[in-house]
């Protein structure tokens, strides 16, 4: 797990180095000054030798600067070295994720992806910031005192043999303890996000139904839960001080007992016992910061799981070793699919499909909600993968083409479509990075979208806010079959795209596309009867199976369940 995650240190491997390197410099410095001070007070000051004071001074303030200045210089490399690793690990996360299918993204939710990439990723560089500095320095402080204690007074540094392991394992008996509700904490920070990313991203429909204060009680429990566990967590790990404080006193009180036996008997003089209350100082305080490393360790593991687990998720959707770049035509076969989502035969979302489609057909799709029609035109861009059959676009199986190809060539226009903040250029411009504006406006044209662009102050350069809130729901939609024309795709794919149309807008469109892109096979997925009236053909799915598959003349003779939904629709259902 650590092995992956410091694959993203990769340019930041100097600083990650010298961190390490100036910060044993820091403390050799910070180790001489007791030994220094010790000599001031033995060969100078009890002496009155003014010589060995100033001498002695300026090896204090010269050893002071360098510790100054290694300190400084090891906090500019920590910094780099722990900024630059987050930045790399959330590139890799992030970049990990846009190779995701939609499988792989529904086995995560939306908020725990953002939990991961935001929260996870700042526990994760603080854990390395504080291994390469802390971790480092503490040690090194904490063996070069504990070797100078022993070096002075060999008596006194047993004192340190007996309170150092008491100490420690009690720090790693409170560590154990609060480890479990740091590892709950970062999972309820995921259904705090879920709350939150649900009320904003609905906040129309809270206001609408006036449900700000169930809303506010949702965050108020999560919230609340966050703040328990935390509370839980950080009084145990308060009891941290205590035994510290504990500690350093306990050592206090036993050095000056014998080191004042020592100094009476003449094996000890008043600079080595300041000295040592120093050093015994930086025995106990890198104790402390040991243990508080330990704990920041243990808060950023679940962080470290939950990190690697989106960067071993490997996309069940890849390139295949035998791949076309070039789709050649619309034609689309579909032998003998079978597909499910949770990859259970028992629960199929389509079963046993077959169907073929000439290039330039208009295919119209209906069925009842949840009957399989988004399902299965998701296996044509290979959005999934079905179970068991093919799927070929173009005579070629699907799985045989490039996945940037395959997308390229099929267009998809959903009912709930998503614009981009920036422009209405910069969004039609997903469709097509080089199109020109005359490009643009034809598209435009086709989709019925110039009516309004026209009344638009900027025209094209009129500005799209985030969440696409100052366009209407007709406006998006028309918007993204524009964006959707520009690509020039061989497969263009409706599901449900005009449903924000008025139906004379619909049929415009609809009109357009026929006979402006005659080459381009068109799926239109409807709710309404109307929208694919004048297909060529019609499917009729129910239940995940393809229950007639005809001209919407021949259907209204043959097929039941067309023929009700027409007559509920044209007629009123009585």
């Amino acid at each position: 797990m650590i092995k992956k995650i410091l694959k993203s240190v990769r340019e930041y491997k100097k600083e990650s180095i010298l961190t390490p390197v100036f910060m044993l410099g820091e403390v050799l410095m910070e180790v001489l000054i007791p030994i220094l001070m010790a000599k001031l007070l033995d060969n100078g000051i009890e002496t009155g030798d003014l010589n060995n004071i100033i001498t002695i001074g300026i090896l204090l303030v010269i050893c002071a600067l360098f510790s100054l200045c290694f300190g400084m210089i090891a906090g500019r490399f920590a910094s780099i070295a722990s900024n630059g690793f987050a930045k790399n690990l959330r590139h890799d996360l992030y970049y990990k994720v846009q190779d995701y299918s939609f499988k792989n993204i529904d086995k995560y939710s939306t908020s725990s992806i953002i939990t991961r990439l935001t929260t996870d990723v700042t526990n994760v560089q603080n854990s390395y910031q504080m291994i390469i500095r802390i971790a480092v320095r503490a040690p090194l402080m904490f063996i070069f005192s504990l070797l100078m204690v022993f070096i002075i007074n060999k008596k006194i540094s047993l004192i340190f043999f007996i309170v150092v392991p008491i100490v420690f394992a009690l720090l790693i008996i409170i560590v154990r303890i609060v480890h479990p509700y740091f590892e709950k904490v970062f999972k309820t920070y995921d259904e705090l996000n879920n709350v939150v990313k649900e009320n904003v991203g609905g906040i129309r429909v809270v206001k609408s139904y006036v449900r700000e204060e169930h809303e506010i009680e949702k965050f108020d429990i999560v919230s609340e839960k966050i703040y328990k566990l935390f509370t839980k967590a950080e009084k145990i790990v308060a009891s941290n001080s205590a035994i510290m404080d504990f500690a350093l006193y306990f050592s206090v009180i036993l050095i000056c007992y014998i080191g004042a036996k020592s100094i009476v008997a003449g094996n000890l003089t008043t600079g080595q016992l300041a000295s040592l209350f120093t050093y015994s100082m930086g025995i106990l305080s890198s104790l402390m910061m040991l243990s508080m490393i330990y704990v920041m360790i243990i808060i950023s593991l679940p962080s470290m799981k939950r990190v690697v687990e989106l960067l071993d998720e490997e996309p069940d959707i890849k390139d295949s070793d035998c791949v076309f770049d070039h789709v050649p035509n619309g034609d689309i076969e579909f032998k003998n699919v079978d597909f499910s989502y949770s990859d259970d035969e028992s629960k199929l979302a389509l079963d046993n499909i077959n169907l073929n489609i000439k290039s330039g057909e208009t295919i119209g799709i209906i069925g009842a909600t949840g009957s399989g029609k988004s399902t299965l035109v998701n296996l044509l861009p290979r959005l999934y993968d079905p179970m068991k059959g093919e799927v070929l676009v173009g005579g070629i199986n699907v799985k045989d083409y490039r996945l940037y190809a395959l997308r390229d060539a099929v267009s998809m226009v959903l009912q709930k479509n998503v614009l981009f903040s920036g422009t209405i250029r910069d969004n039609l411009k997903w469709g097509d990075a080089k199109a020109t504006d005359e490009e643009i406006m034809v598209a435009c044209n086709l989709a019925c979208a110039t009516e309004f662009i026209s009344k638009f102050e900027n025209g094209l350069d009129y500005y799209i806010e985030q969440g696409a809130t100052n366009v209407s729901g007709g406006q998006k939609q028309r918007l993204a079959i524009a964006r959707a024309l520009l690509k020039k795709p061989k497969i263009i794919i409706f599901d449900d795209s005009t449903s924000a149309c008025d139906t004379m807008t619909d049929a415009k469109i609809r009109n357009n596309l026929k006979e402006f892109m005659p080459e381009v096979t068109k799926i239109v997925i409807a709710q309404r009867i109307s929208s694919v009236e004048d297909a060529d053909r019609v499917i009729v799915i129910d239940e995940g199976k393809i229950v007639d598959f005809d001209t919407p003349k021949n259907l209204m003779k043959t097929s039941k369940i067309y023929r009700e939904i027409n007559d509920s629709q044209k007629k009123g259902v009585k």
